[in-house]
C-alpha cells in the first residue's frame, strides 16, 4: 500500500524516514482528507446552537454523532456524547454512576485496565465511595468466570477494556455484557483500542456504556472522545454549563445529549473525527482491521527470528506488539530506535501498571504499534532494526 507522504514531519535526516509505531498512544500520519476537514473548519463560523451563524455553517456535531453511530450500529445518535477523550469520558461515566447510586457499594475491574480506568476507581476507594476488586488475566484475556467469582451481592459496577493497550488482546465482551444486563450490573466497556481499530456492533453488546477516543483508530485529533449511553438515568452529570438550548434554567437539560455536555465543543476535533469515520467506511472497517492483523502479524514474525528479543504476546489480535530486547532496558531500547533508526515507539508502563506487574515484574516494556497507514515495508525496516540493537545487546 502506497501510504500519502506526510512530509519531513520529524525534522530529521530526510535520508532515513521516519517510521511511526506508536499508533496505540496517537495514529500518525491522519488520512488527508482529515486535515483538508480541519482546514475547512476553520474557514468557516462554527455551527453552535442558538447562534446567527448557524444557517451558513457545517452541523459538525449532528453530522458525527450520525456517522458514529452508522460505524458503531448504534440505534440512538443522541445518545453518543463528546468530551475531550476516552479519559474524559471514563472519569465521567465512574463518578457520574457513583453520584447517581448515593450510597457505597462494590465495583469490579481488572489487571488489564488504563489508568484511566484505575485511578478513579481507586481514587473512589480511598475515599470509601466503593470497594474494589481487581480481576486477574489470563493469557491476556479476562474470563467471565473471573468476573462471577468477583461479584457479591453489593456490586454495582464492572468497568473493563475491549482491548489492552499493551498486550493487544481483544475481550469477548458480548457474554460478559450479556451476563451484566441479566444481573443488573452497570458495565461499561472502555473502547480506547478497539473503536475504528475492528468492526463493532454496539446493539450486539448490552453494556451500560461504551467510551471510545477520537484520535487513535478513528483517525481525529486529540481532544476528541466520547461515549455511547444506553440509558441516560444511570448516570448522574458530574459537569453542568452552557448548553445553548433551555438557558432560563438553572440547572443542567436533562435531555440528550445536552445533559452531558457542556460547554463549547472542539468544533476542529470533530470535523476531523467525522473525516476520520469517513476515511474508514470509505475503505472499509473489515479491510482495516485485517491489513493491520496481516502488518502486526509480519513484524512479530520478523521479531521472533531472534532469541534476544523477548515477545510478551504472540500472537496479539490487535495491532500492539509489547517486547524487550535482553540484558537493554526499555527506555535504551526506545531512545536507540529514534535516534539511530528514526522510529518512534513507545516505552514504559503504557499507563497500565497491573498489567506489567504481571508480565515483566513492573520495569516496562517497548511496545510498537501500527496503523493502517503504516507499509509492510515499514515494519520489516523497523523489526530488522530491533534485531540489530538485539544482536549488538548481546555481544
Amino acid at each position: 500500500m502506497q501510504r500519502e507522504d506526510p512530509g519531513n514531519a520529524s525534522g530529521r535526516d530526510s535520508a532515513t524516514p521516519l517510521v511511526y509505531l506508536n499508533n496505540a498512544a496517537t495514529t500518525w500520519p491522519k488520512p488527508r482528507g482529515v486535515l483538508s476537514a480541519v482546514e475547512e473548519c476553520l474557514r468557516t463560523p462554527f455551527f453552535e446552537q442558538g447562534r446567527s451563524t448557524a444557517g451558513s455553517a457545517i452541523d459538525y456535531l449532528a453530522a458525527a454523532r450520525e456517522a458514529l453511530a452508522g460505524l458503531f450500529r448504534a440505534e440512538r445518535p443522541d445518545h453518543m456524547i463528546f468530551t475531550r477523550s476516552a479519559t474524559d469520558s471514563l472519569n465521567l461515566l465512574i463518578h457520574g454512576f457513583v453520584s447517581h447510586e448515593n450510597r457505597p457499594f462494590h465495583a469490579i475491574t481488572t489487571e488489564l485496565e488504563h489508568n484511566s480506568v484505575l485511578r478513579p476507581l481507586h481514587t473512589l476507594a480511598a475515599k470509601g465511595k466503593i470497594t474494589l476488586s481487581v480481576v486477574p488475566f489470563s493469557e491476556g484475556h479476562v474470563s467471565l468466570s473471573a468476573i462471577k467469582a468477583a461479584v457479591c451481592p453489593e456490586t454495582r459496577l464492572v468497568v473493563m477494556s475491549h482491548g489492552s493497550n499493551v498486550l493487544g488482546s481483544l475481550q469477548d465482551i458480548r457474554p460478559i455484557a450479556e451476563y451484566c444486563r441479566a444481573n443488573d450490573l452497570f458495565l461499561i466497556v472502555d473502547g480506547a483500542q478497539t473503536a475504528g481499530q475492528i468492526p463493532i456492533d454496539i446493539s450486539e453488546i448490552p453494556a451500560g456504556a461504551f467510551v471510545f477516543t477520537g484520535h487513535k483508530a478513528l483517525f481525529g485529533l486529540p481532544g476528541t472522545g466520547g461515549f455511547y449511553l444506553d440509558d441516560p438515568e444511570a448516570i448522574d452529570p458530574v459537569q453542568q454549563g452552557g448548553t445553548g438550548t433551555d438557558s432560563r434554567s438553572l440547572f443542567q437539560p436533562e435531555g440528550m445529549p445536552q445533559k452531558f455536555e457542556a460547554g463549547t465543543h472542539n468544533y476542529p476535533g470533530l470535523a476531523s473525527l467525522l473525516a476520520g469515520i469517513r476515511f474508514i467506511r470509505e475503505e472499509g472497517q473489515e479491510k482495516v482491521a485485517r491489513r493491520c492483523r496481516d502488518l502486526t502479524a509480519t513484524f512479530v514474525r520478523e521479531l521472533s527470528r531472534d532469541k534476544n528479543i523477548v515477545l510478551y504476546a504472540p500472537a496479539p489480535e490487535l495491532p500492539v506488539v509489547p517486547f524487550n530486547i535482553r540484558n537493554l532496558d526499555n527506555d535504551e531500547t526506545g531512545y536507540i530506535l529514534a535516534k539511530a533508526y528514526n522510529i518512534i515507539t513507545r516505552t514504559g508502563l503504557h499507563c497500565a501498571p497491573l498489567v506489567h506487574e504481571r508480565i515483566d515484574g513492573g520495569s516496562g516494556c517497548v511496545r510498537a504499534s501500527m496503523s493502517y497507514l503504516n507499509t509492510e515495508e515499514e515494519c520489516r525496516a523497523a523489526a530488522g532494526a530491533i534485531r540489530e540493537v538485539a544482536e549488538n545487546a548481546d555481544r
